[in-house]
Parts: structure tokens; sequence; C-alpha cells
């Protein structure tokens, strides 16, 4: 009798993971949880071009906050945003809560846009917004790498840490993602 049960199981679980591969998967398909805790359809973004961060408080490229704050609204209006989601997977550099996360971002750097709740990046654990990104791009090698997501929902480009937020060859990607 537990037969059918362990199968259903499993059917289901296979059905999740080839949601996850397909490749009609969009990132607005997913949701994640905001710094107050309440869970964000991020189908809220259909349409617009993504810079997805991954963040950390006490990381040597935490300064980057004042450049994609500046980014953000550079490009506000113009289609673009950008989505902040702070992890403590690089050197433990995220320690802080949600509540303390919330509030070093507005006292320190003054952000405005839309910042997430701690998630994990890579390996076991790794949030459903990660394994989308990664799964052309691969995973973050540190705090602050940055995936461009197209109005269509599929990752376009990958950049590492080192790659500034107001350098050339992010701007670049993300008009061109604007042109599509």
């Amino acid at each position: 009798m537990k037969t059918p049960t362990l199968l259903s199981t499993l059917a289901a679980l296979s059905l999740g993971a080839a949601a996850l591969a397909s490749p009609t998967m969009s990132f607005f398909d997913l949701s994640a949880p905001r710094l107050d805790g309440k869970s964000e359809n991020l189908s809220a973004y259909k349409g617009q071009v993504l810079l997805v961060v991954n963040t950390a408080s006490e990381c040597g490229y935490t300064p980057q906050y004042k450049g994609l704050e500046k980014l953000s609204q550079d490009y506000k209006g113009q289609g673009v945003t950008v989505l902040g989601f702070p992890s403590n997977d690089f050197g433990g550099q995220e320690p802080g809560t949600a509540k303390e996360i919330a509030r070093f971002c507005e006292l320190r750097f003054k952000v405005t846009f839309p910042m997430f709740d701690k998630v994990k990046t890579k390996g076991e654990g790794q949030s459903p917004v990660y394994a989308f990104l990664a799964k052309k791009h691969g995973e973050p090698k540190w705090n602050f790498h940055k995936y461009v997501v197209g109005k269509d929902g599929q990752v376009k480009a990958a950049f590492p840490s080192a790659v500034e937020p107001d350098s050339p060859e992010l701007k670049k990607a993300l008009d061109s993602a604007l042109k599509e």
C-alpha cells in the first residue's frame, strides 16, 4: 500500500525538478520572500530588465550598494530594476537578520531598490531563484555577482563581483536587454 504513496511522491518531486529545468521556465515564474517576510511573485517584474545581485554587508564589495542604487535611479522609468538578494554564502559576510540588513541598507546606502530575504546562492539548499540564474551562467563565485535578466525572464548575461555597477560592459548588457 505504501508503494503508490512513494511513487506519487517521487513523481511530484521529479515534476518539480522538471519544471525548474524546463526551457520555457522564466524568472517570472518564481517567487521569493522580501526582507519584511512577505512573499513576492517575481511576475510583478514581468516585462522589465532586471539586475539580480547577491549582496553582503561585510564584504570588500559592499560599497557597490552605492553604485547599484545610482544605477537603479539612473535607469528608473526606463524599464530596469535592481533586485538585491543578501547571502551569507561567501566568508560569512552577511550574518545579519532581515531587519538588520534592511536597516543597514537604508541607513548606510539609502537603498530604495527591492531587497529580498537572505538566500543560499549555491550548494545544498540553493534557492530556486539562484538555481534558475545559475543554470545558464553558473553559480556566483563571491558576493555582488550580477545577473542580467531580460524582459522575457531569461538570463542574458552574468558578471563577476569585480565588475562595478557603473562599468561600460554592464550598462551595455542592460541597454541591449532593453532593446530586445
